[in-house]
């Protein structure tokens, strides 16, 4: 039966549960849907469900050296708006849990998205990872703390599939408060910046 062999190896099969069948439907470079058969703890003759294969993205959260945090603001066709954001891309390795190429992806969308890149007196701080959205897709994100950022030499270097028209300075205060008035409602922000939290690093 046809498999994600190209995106991610995070997921493994374990006690309870196995791919009873999967049809591929749809394929592209960065997500596969398949219709699957699997077998889980609670239905042991089969569950069928759509399961979007995509690849795994790292996530970072730029601090400067005066502790404010820099949100990207990018457009994002699916929901037909611009929304403040942290810098994040997917991981583009065979072995998507890999922890060079997912801090090597890191530093390399701090530096396209924001212009703005770690010197050698920085820190990068990984902070665990998160499903997006488990209920149809196995995404996940690796998410970091880029402690001291600088501006780069060079400048933003956007992907020409990107649309991003800012980024700017927030105090963490300034986030909480674009949280509680709706302000930010990117999973992916949301979820750092609750990670930050907890973890006293704000």
């Amino acid at each position: 039966m046809p498999t994600p062999t190209h995106f991610q190896t995070f997921i493994q099969e374990s006690p309870g549960w196995s791919t009873l069948s999967a049809d591929l439907q749809y394929a592209n470079p960065y997500l596969q849907v398949f219709l699957t058969t699997v077998r889980t703890p609670t239905r042991p003759a089969g569950a069928l469900w759509t399961v979007v294969h995509r690849k795994a993205a790292a996530v970072v959260a730029p601090m400067t050296p005066d502790g404010c945090l820099l949100l990207i603001r990018q457009e994002r066709i699916p929901i037909r708006a611009a929304l403040w954001e942290f810098p994040a891309g997917q991981i583009d390795s065979p072995t998507q849990n890999d922890d060079a190429a997912i801090r090597a992806t890191a530093l390399r969308e701090l530096r396209e998205e924001s212009g703005y890149e770690l010197p050698p007196t920085g820190e990068l701080i990984p902070m665990g990872c998160f499903y997006s959205s488990p209920g149809f897709t196995d995404e996940h994100s690796y998410l970091f703390l880029a402690r001291g950022v600088v501006p780069s030499p060079h400048g933003p270097e956007h992907d020409a599939n990107e649309a991003i028209a800012e980024c700017r300075p927030f105090t963490p205060a300034e986030i909480r408060r674009m949280i509680a008035e709706n302000e930010i409602r990117d999973a992916n922000t949301l979820s750092t910046f609750a990670r930050l939290t907890v973890l006293g690093l704000i």
